[in-house]
């Protein structure tokens, strides 16, 4: 069993197509066929299904493919980690991140990083909290940037780098807009915009919102903070939104208002793999952000 035909076959699974696998591949069709036939004769089973010009897998090929994705993986690390050993501060960064880290978290440090390290290259993840979580678990990338900092996940590791406070953001036609400082009882009638079911920052607020004895009347989801802000700002409701998000300017016609009685707050970290090492630049990235939030904490970030 060839490398070479384990990436052919790889590339037919996830195409369902030889030629267009072929294409991808920048090699004849024919190349790819003769390598798919050897494997197949190889292994005593065929792994895939012929359905004119499209294939699809077989049940074993499946289970195949589930395998030689992570033993190619294995490979690539291997051959990434020799390099960088040769020179850490050139190789490449695997990291996912939250849209609520995207806006001031994620470049401002991405760019600190770079001012030290400017050949170091960087891959960006972004999505859910479940989804950073199980990439890391399944080494799609080996850190991700979070909040808040999962504490019951076994297989991987978590460092606090900081703790924000939640906040309210309200169309600062609101009645309450002129408050310095908001009880969360206060909006116990108001018309909450928040994401939608199985994202962490609604969890957050459902929670602190029940600690008191009321659920919030949720009267939009949005799937990004944008878009959250974006109906903030239209006039349709208010929201508990991380500080973070307004750092650098507030939205259109909104105001911004410290929460008590209550105090709501999430810590922000990092996550790498507890049964896997990071590869040398990536331990220099890791290392970097303790250093980097520790020298903004002291000037209150």
């Amino acid at each position: 069993m060839e490398l070479r035909q384990i990436k052919y076959f790889i590339e037919v699974a996830k195409r369902e197509h030889v030629t267009e696998a072929a294409y991808r591949l920048h090699v004849a069709q024919s190349a790819v066929s003769r390598q798919i036939s050897n494997l197949e004769e190889e292994l005593g089973v065929s792994l895939f299904i012929r359905e004119g010009r499209n294939v699809k897998l077989t049940p074993i090929g499946e289970m195949f493919l589930k395998h030689m994705e992570q033993a190619v993986k294995l490979i690539d690390d291997a051959t990434s980690e020799v390099e960088e050993f040769l020179d850490p501060e050139k190789g490449t960064i695997r990291i996912g991140f939250p849209s609520s880290l995207a806006g001031y978290t994620l470049p401002t440090t991405i760019s600190a990083f770079r001012e030290r390290y400017p050949n170091v290259k960087f891959h960006l993840n972004q999505g859910s909290y479940a989804y950073l979580i199980e990439g890391v678990i399944k080494g799609e990338f080996n850190m991700a940037l979070m909040g808040p900092v999962p504490k019951k996940e076994k297989k991987i590791t978590g460092k606090t780098l900081f703790t924000e406070n939640i906040v309210a953001l309200l169309p600062e036609s609101h009645p309450l807009a002129s408050k310095r400082v908001l009880k969360l009882s206060d909006l116990r009638d108001e018309p909450f915009i928040v994401f939608p079911q199985g994202f962490i920052l609604r969890k957050i607020i459902v929670d602190a919102c029940a600690q008191l004895g009321f659920e919030p009347m949720v009267a939009f989801e949005g799937e990004d903070i944008d878009a959250i802000k974006g109906l903030v700002s239209a006039g349709l409701g208010i929201t508990l939104i991380p500080e973070i998000t307004l750092i650098d300017s507030l939205p259109r016609s909104t105001v911004k208002i410290a929460i008590t009685e209550p105090n709501v707050s999430r810590t922000v970290g990092v996550i790498i793999p507890a049964e896997r090492s990071l590869l040398p630049t990536e331990k220099l990235f890791y290392e970097f952000l303790s250093e980097f939030f520790g020298m903004l904490d002291r000037f209150q970030i």
